[in-house]
């Protein structure tokens, strides 16, 4: 097919296209934070202990990671805007399934079809900028992508707290059905549509159900398998070890993997991906424990809790598109490295959070947390996209968005168990204060780890 013209900054049609795909990847990425604030109210209105909490924030991140190497493979065949399209309609229609929800078994199937639609446009977001702007406006639109990204992924817990002030918890999901509904006019209105023209034969299915199983049974055995019987256990881990094995091997035969392994090949794409797994995982965390601390231990309301992510929204929005033009100039390097330190100082000053904690303390910690985010966030996104070819965007694209997806859907699961926290104890304030201390050592070790694998992994010259 011949491709339209390439978009141009500065046009209205360009400015329309950038519009829709960053809210749109915005909103998707707004839910997998916005609900850790709304998480204490929807345990009492729904009888929910830890573990069900739990599989309400990991519900909808699994089937995001599961099947995002999915939405981005079916972007790259049969069309990005068309998958795009197609995610908004279904994660629209999958939030009010959220809003509606009466009981804990409910919220959390809807919230894993609502990680489905998120799946399908993700990746598209990243791959029409990549595949559809001229090469010198892409710094900018990927900055600009990327900044609106991490203030989504910020601005939920404040989002949250004002809605649960004014509202009920279901108005966290029945939002999205007007500004999904505001996407998708744009998207059809200036979206240009961009295929990968050398994709054909059949599609990994092997692939997409093996990354199903492995990931379904991995976070089952981090959240519930500590409360499970032996029988339970080894089907669990029998399912991962056959389903990962499985995995391995069909990507090496399929004619088109989800999973291009050539493109692990590049020290730049492999290290940005091991990166992210790290830091990601470290913030989806430190997010979730965070703001149920300072509601059960320090007594805050849910709109004061959300309040203090705004040093994030901030910072992102000011500082993200001068990073990825930095970067672009510079390398990835040094952002990528310091980035992660710097988030941990701050990981490291939010620990003192607990009974009688004032703003003073908690406004110090995002904003030095803010700061280092701000720092990658650009940089890590533009490294791994200007590592693979672009007929391969929508794989690049689905491959870290599915890596910084599994990065914090282990560490939501695995942190909590890991630290002593079980049943009812996010809502006693001893108990919690105890165990919320402990993650934050822990997230500020997963941070460190990572600035560590961007310095020695990352070349220091531009990619």
């Amino acid at each position: 097919m011949t491709e339209p013209a390439l978009l141009e900054r500065t046009s209205r049609r360009g400015l329309l296209a950038l519009t829709a795909v960053t809210l749109g990847s915005g909103i998707a990425l707004l839910d997998a934070t916005i609900v850790g604030i709304a998480l204490p109210t929807i345990g009492r209105d729904l009888d929910a202990g830890l573990s069900g909490l739990q599989w309400i924030n990991n519900g909808y991140v699994l089937t995001l990671a599961s099947l995002i190497l999915v939405g981005g493979g079916l972007g790259d065949r049969w069309g990005r805007r068309r998958m795009y399209l197609v995610g908004m309609v279904w994660f629209a229609l999958a939030s009010l399934g959220c809003a509606l929800a009466p009981s804990t078994e409910w919220l959390v199937a809807a919230r894993m079809l609502q990680g489905v639609g998120a799946a399908l446009l993700t990746p598209g977001g990243l791959a029409i900028i990549q595949s559809s702007f001229r090469p010198k406006d892409r710094p900018w639109a990927i900055g600009t992508w990327a900044g609106v990204s991490g203030i989504a992924t910020a601005i939920g817990p404040f989002l949250g707290g004002w809605i649960l002030d004014h509202l009920t918890w279901h108005w966290i999901f029945a939002v999205n059905v007007p500004l999904c509904a505001l996407v998708i006019g744009l998207a059809l209105v200036a979206v240009p549509e961009s295929r990968d023209v050398e994709s054909a034969g059949s599609f990994d299915l092997a692939g997409a159900g093996t990354t199903v199983v492995a990931l379904g049974a991995l976070t089952w055995l981090l959240t519930s398998g500590s409360g499970a019987k032996g029988a339970s256990l080894a089907v669990a881990g029998t399912a991962l070890l056959l389903a990962v094995i499985g995995f391995v091997v069909a990507e090496t035969r399929a004619r088109r993997p989800l999973v291009p392994f050539s493109l692990f090949t590049s020290r730049v794409f492999a290290a940005a991906n091991l990166m992210t797994f790290l830091v990601y995982g470290a913030l989806g965390a430190i997010l979730f424990v965070l703001v149920i601390q300072l509601q059960t231990s320090s007594g805050w309301s849910p709109l004061a809790s959300g309040l203090a992510t705004l040093p994030v929204t901030g910072l992102l929005l000011l500082l993200s598109p001068r990073m990825a033009e930095l970067a672009d100039r510079t390398g990835p390097r040094l952002p990528m490295s310091v980035g992660p330190l710097t988030c941990a100082v701050g990981v490291l000053v939010l620990a003192g959070v607990g009974p009688g904690t004032g703003w003073g303390l908690v406004l110090t910690g995002t904003t030095v947390f803010a700061l280092g985010l701000a720092a990658l966030v650009s940089p890590l996104t533009a490294a791994v996209l200007a590592a693979a070819p672009d007929r391969l965007a929508g794989s690049a694209s689905g491959i870290n968005n599915a890596v910084a997806r599994t990065g914090t859907l282990l560490a939501v699961a695995a942190i909590p168990p890991l630290v002593g926290l079980t049943g009812d104890d996010y809502t006693d304030p001893a108990a919690l204060t105890e165990g919320y201390r402990l993650a934050t050592f822990v997230i500020a070790g997963l941070l460190l780890l990572g600035g560590g694998v961007s310095w020695v992994g990352l070349r220091p010259t531009r990619p």
